[in-house]
């Protein structure tokens, strides 16, 4: 009987942590990808990425240094890859 109680809880607990991260909203398009795609499409020099979630969607902000010299903060989204103006 205490051997079946220990595989119950073993199980619950192993079942719980396959679970966990259930809630974790995957992005389509990596914040890799965003900034690969940003240096590609235009030759900025890339100072900084990170992802936000602006208005309930997963957002790459993307700050680069233009080639005239302005430092921009380009938003990519993460579900389509395409530039939010």
């Amino acid at each position: 009987m205490l051997m079946i109680a220990k595989i119950f809880l073993l199980s619950l607990c192993l079942v719980q942590t396959a679970f966990a991260g259930a809630e974790i909203m995957l992005s389509v398009v990596s914040l890799d990808q965003a900034t690969k795609q940003i240096i590609e499409q235009d030759k900025n020099k890339v100072l900084g990425a990170k992802t936000e979630v602006i208005d309930g969607k997963e957002v790459h902000v993307i700050k680069v240094l233009s080639s005239d010299g302005r430092v921009q903060y380009l938003k990519v989204d993460a579900d389509t890859g395409k530039l939010i103006k």
